[in-house]
């Protein structure tokens, strides 16, 4: 496994991390679809600017460190003994060498008093299904979309309806 850190996101990076994020995210799209992409939520992202920083500002954001190279970020959001992934990218440069799975590690032995972990991916995010359920231990729960939005934000589910009308998957890790 590789060997990672997760680090305190710090505010003179937090520009930089916002760049590194939607580049992963824009990979994967253009991975699956190519230049014709209409998944975007703003010029030309897939995650605009305005949903990482909400996720930074109501959450813990963290660095992923390896070999003293920044190579990916984790945005988490703990309640008691629930936490929300809000998101977890790893630079493309650097995939398929187990540093998602070994920060996903750090995760959890971070927050030891969380039972149960959620997060969401698009339906097209094959590498990201194959990842949370094949590799992290992750269940899908549910599968959002415009027959069935996420009862507990209606708002967020017309703009999730608008930009991924194929849908969303909800994953469950419940903790032993």
């Amino acid at each position: 496994m590789a060997q990672v850190e997760l680090v305190k996101l710090r505010e003179e990076d937090r520009e930089q991390f916002i760049v590194d994020n939607q580049e992963a995210f824009n990979y994967g799209a253009l991975e699956e679809f190519g230049r014709r992409d209409d998944h975007f939520e703003e010029d030309g992202q897939i995650i605009s600017r305005a949903t990482i920083e909400q996720s930074i500002d109501s959450g813990e954001a963290y660095r992923i460190v390896c070999d003293h190279q920044n190579v990916g970020g984790v945005i988490l959001k703990v309640e008691g003994e629930r936490g929300n992934l809000e998101i977890l990218f790893v630079s493309p440069r650097v995939h398929s060498n187990g540093i998602g799975y070994a920060a996903w590690c750090k995760v959890e032995k971070l927050y030891p008093k969380v039972k149960v972990w959620e997060t969401v991916t698009p339906y097209f995010e094959k590498r990201n299904i194959h990842f949370y359920v094949n590799r992290c231990g992750f269940h899908i729960v549910e599968f959002y979309n415009s027959h069935h939005p996420d009862p507990n934000d209606p708002e967020i589910s017309e703009q999730i309806n608008e930009q991924f009308p194929d849908g969303m998957f909800r994953f469950e890790k419940r903790m032993e």
